[in-house]
């Protein structure tokens, strides 16, 4: 088994599809231990039985909408009129913006082609500098991956059997802190730099707000639906879905309906990616299971590590790394079943645990050098990747203090979910 585990190392580092080699590590898995193959093919079929799926597919949908019509203008300008007054206001508008979008999208890559240029010639021209706006945008183009309706929180709820709706509410928290920290960040630099800020004028503030009326309401749909108890995730999903369509389609006409079959099927690439991936892990973790690989891990970490706060470090440690070399999706369908049972047993709540792991792989996304924003940005903006690795190295310490806040605070992660029950 560790030849056969060797040579699908040796597949993914050539290029291999990771759906293939999760796949075919899990059929030899269960052959070398005497199970039918075919637990493979009812492993995948039981993905079905979990409603809540169904969410991904209409919030990516509502995201590809938004990304393809003129939302992001419109959210920037609103943002603008509110918070241009502000020290670094264009910066503060650029995270803002970026987070909301890649809640909705679920792809910090999406974020940084979609708003880089919009937001990169507009922070030029206000005077900030260079390195500072590739650093801003390389980040927060992963900087909404906490904050619902995020299709990783729905995933990582998914994998882990845990309330979809509690994990909504406790990456609100954790999510606003990191924006705060790197607004404050954008604020000492736009005051150093003497970076002109606009007037804040009501003329302008409504008519951005006019400008933007209909989508608005979209995160309030969201929260507030599920939170009242009218929606259940799924349902806000269809709700999320058919309002984006009727306002980019309709009200805005953004977007015409001889575009709409190409947006659905660039949608659902991402979305066919996620849920393939998805089937096969289920069986190559059902594999795991059978041979007993976690109880295997467990008691070798129990012996090495009998402190809770060293095993969160090397955790944060082990996750950041991870981010740089896998996506957000992959790593949350292979590792999270590996340490779930491990987290649990250092007396770590599974929801907390999520919070945890997201906001590494966010980090991890930008972490030199390979983290995967790094090479978009240097693509989207053609730099250099060595000068995204200096450009991102301020932001990337700030967002690390926010991590161990979040992992040695869990009540930052706990206390609205505790608060709704």
């Amino acid at each position: 088994m560790i030849f056969i585990s060797m040579l699908m190392i040796l597949l993914a580092l050539l290029g291999t599809p990771l759906f293939a080699v999760i796949a075919a590590s899990a059929l030899l898995g269960f052959y070398s231990i005497e199970v039918d193959i075919s637990a493979v093919i009812l492993e995948i079929n039981r993905i079905v039985d979990a409603p809540v799926l169904v969410s991904i597919p209409l919030f990516t949908f509502a995201g590809y909408l938004m990304g393809e019509s003129g939302t992001p203008q419109r959210l920037v300008a609103l943002s603008r009129a509110l918070f241009g007054w502000m020290p670094g206001g264009l910066a503060i508008v650029t995270l803002i913006v970026c987070a909301m979008f890649t809640a909705f999208t679920g792809a910090s890559g999406v974020t940084i082609v979609a708003l880089g240029s919009l937001l990169y010639p507009a922070l030029k021209q206000d005077g900030y500098k260079e390195n500072f706006n590739l650093g801003l945008l390389t980040t927060s183009g992963s900087l909404g991956l906490l904050l619902p309706p995020a299709v990783p929180l729905i995933l990582y709820g998914i994998v882990s059997k845990t309330s979809v709706d509690k994990l909504f509410l406790a990456g609100l928290l954790p999510g606003f802190l990191m924006i705060v920290f790197l607004s404050m960040y954008s604020m000492s630099k736009g005051i150093i730099g003497k970076i002109p800020r606009t007037p804040l004028r009501f003329n302008k503030v409504v008519r951005a707000l006019r400008n933007a009326i209909w989508e608005i309401p979209l995160p309030i749909i969201v929260l507030g639906g599920i939170y009242s108890g009218y929606f259940a995730v799924s349902e806000a999903a269809a709700v999320t879905a058919f309002y984006a369509l009727i306002v980019e389609v309709v009200v805005y006409r953004d977007i015409s309906f001889k575009q709409l079959p190409s947006i659905m099927r660039n949608s659902m690439v991402l979305v066919g990616a996620i849920l393939i991936i998805l089937g096969v892990s289920l069986a190559s973790t059902n594999y795991l299971i059978d041979s007993e690989v976690p109880m295997k891990l467990f008691a070798f970490i129990k012996a090495h590590v009998s402190s809770r706060v060293t095993f969160l470090l090397m955790l944060n440690i082990f996750l950041l790394i991870l981010g740089c070399m896998l996506d957000i999706f992959s790593a949350i369908m292979l590792v999270v079943p590996l340490i779930l049972p491990l987290a649990v047993s250092y007396g770590i709540d599974p929801i907390h645990l999520g919070i945890i792991f997201l906001a590494n792989m966010q980090i991890g996304y930008c972490t030199p050098p390979v983290g995967m924003n790094l090479f978009i940005a240097s693509y989207r903006f053609k730099k250099p990747v060595v000068q995204l690795y200096a450009a991102t190295l301020p932001f990337l310490f700030l967002l690390l203090i926010t991590v161990l806040i979040i992992t040695y605070c869990p009540e930052l992660s706990m206390w609205l979910v505790h608060l709704s029950e």
